[in-house]
This record gives C-alpha cells, structure tokens and sequence, in this order.
C-alpha cells in the first residue's frame, strides 16, 4: 500500500504543478493565432497616428517632405535599422507604408512591426497589404490600425489611401472602391495637390482588371495629383505605364534595405512637382 500511495501522491503534486505553472503564466498563453485582441497601446494607430501629425501642422506654402516604403512583413530586423535611419533624417514630416505589414495576416505579426515603428520619431501611416488580408487579417487590421480606405490633409498636401487588394475579394468587381476614390479626389477639401497610395499597383494581376480603366481613368482626371505609390513588387520603380500622364511609384520591400525620401511642392503654375531620394539603409 505505502508504495502505491506514495506514487499517487506524488502524481497529485505534479499535476498540482503543471496547473500552478498553466494558469500562473495565462496571460502568456493565445488560444487561437487568428486571435487579433491586444493592449490598447496598440490599437487604432492610424488615428493616433493622424493626432500626431495634426499636432505638429505644416504652414501653408511649405514644402512637404516624407518617406516612402512598403512591405515590412517579417523583416523584423530590417523594421529596426529602417527606423534608426529614417530618425536621423532632418526636414521629414511622416512615413507612409503601402502594406504588407504582416505576411500571414497575423495580429501579433502586424503587432511586431508596429512596436518597432512606434519607436520613429514621427508618425506614420499605413495601407492594407494582400498579405494584410490573408485569413481574419482584415479584422487584425482594421483593430491594430484603422480604416481600409480613408484620407487626410496636412499641410497643402491631401492624402488618398485604397484598398486595392482585389484578389483577397475573389474579384468581386467592388474592390478597389472607384466610386470612393472618385469623390475622394475631386474633392480637395483646401488642399493645392494631392497623393494617392494603395498596395496593389492597377497594372497587376492581383488588380481586379475590370476595375483598371475605372480606377486608371479616375487618377488621369484627379485635378492636382502628384503621383499613385504602391507596394506589393517588392522592388522600387517609376512610371507613366498608362501613358495617361500619372506616374506611378513602387515601392522596395524593407529587405532590400532602402527607401525614399519624396520632396513635395507646387511650381509658379501651381502645379505639383516632386523629387525622390533614395536611401540606403
């Protein structure tokens, strides 16, 4: 009998254990990997985000300078040395990613680069991925940072982000929301030019191409654009592929260590006019 007892006794402590190491750690523990619920801190950035910047304005007149880059995904270590450049460079008002924060769509993944980019020493801004979209992304997303599509204005300069991710919709002719971006840009609400930012690149297979004469004709008629970003290739270029006099810059990803610094402002013709600065990283 002792040694029977003693066995079962033994198993009582262990188990006693297993539970008091379990339920002492909980808060360690995530029940699912689709589960996109964190701390505050790190929810709805894209407004916080536009608070920052709102509280430091541009005077009108003033030429806008920003950086420019896309497709963070899992290159953590990259996110970090991005960030210690981008905090020495003088003059820069903000940063804009065209997505890909994430590569599976991930809430802790999008949570990652978020805490690194939280450590710039000023704002930025975002626009949904593909990658962004894959499994509840779009749910993480819009908990972490905000709205799929929305816009702003700093200084002389309105902003346009769209989510043009067509292929994660089954190309359901609804994304890219042209009927948005067309009262969005022809409505500058004060601004003298304007920038449109999205992932998907209209000339892409992931572009729903019933959508591309829409969505191309939509920016060739935008009064004052300056020019369409986008991520997704991975590698930085430029553009006019429509030949309908809008240019269109991509983006390099953050592992090809570079990015671009975009100079902003408006000639004697009040026309918009800009200048691109690579950085190597």
């Amino acid at each position: 009998m002792a040694p029977s007892s003693t066995f079962s006794s033994w198993r009582r402590l262990c188990l006693a254990a297993a539970a008091s190491v379990l339920f002492s750690g909980c808060e360690l523990l995530e029940f699912s990997p689709n589960d996109f619920r964190g701390p505050e801190s790190l929810t709805n950035l894209t407004q916080k985000n536009l608070d920052k910047l709102a509280a430091k304005p541009l005077p009108p007149g003033d030429t806008l300078r920003f950086v420019f880059t896309g497709d963070s995904q899992r290159f953590y270590n990259e996110v970090e040395a991005l960030v210690a450049s981008v905090n020495q460079q003088p003059g820069v008002s903000l940063m804009v990613v065209a997505g890909d924060i994430s590569d599976f769509g991930l809430a802790r993944e999008m949570r990652w680069v978020a805490e690194r980019l939280n450590r710039l020493t000023i704002p930025y801004l975002t626009v949904i991925g593909n990658h962004d979209q894959v499994g509840n992304g779009r749910a993480s997303y819009q908990q972490i940072y905000g709205p799929l599509n929305y816009s702003f204005v700093y200084g002389d300069t309105k902003f346009v982000f769209v989510d043009t991710n067509s292929r994660e919709y089954n190309f359901n002719g609804r994304i890219p929301d042209v009927p948005w971006l067309q009262a969005q840009v022809q409505n500058l609400q004060g601004a003298r030019r304007q920038v449109v930012m999205s992932h998907v690149p209209p000339q892409d297979s992931d572009f729903d191409q019933s959508l591309t004469p829409a969505y191309t004709r939509t920016l060739a008629e935008a009064p004052k654009l300056a020019f369409e970003l986008n991520g997704h290739r991975h590698s930085s270029s430029i553009g006019q592929p429509f030949e309908d006099g809008v240019t269109y810059i991509n983006s390099a990803s953050f592992e090809r260590n570079e990015y671009l610094i975009v100079t902003l402002w408006n000639d004697a013709n009040d026309e918009p006019q800009f200048r691109l600065k690579k950085v190597s990283f």
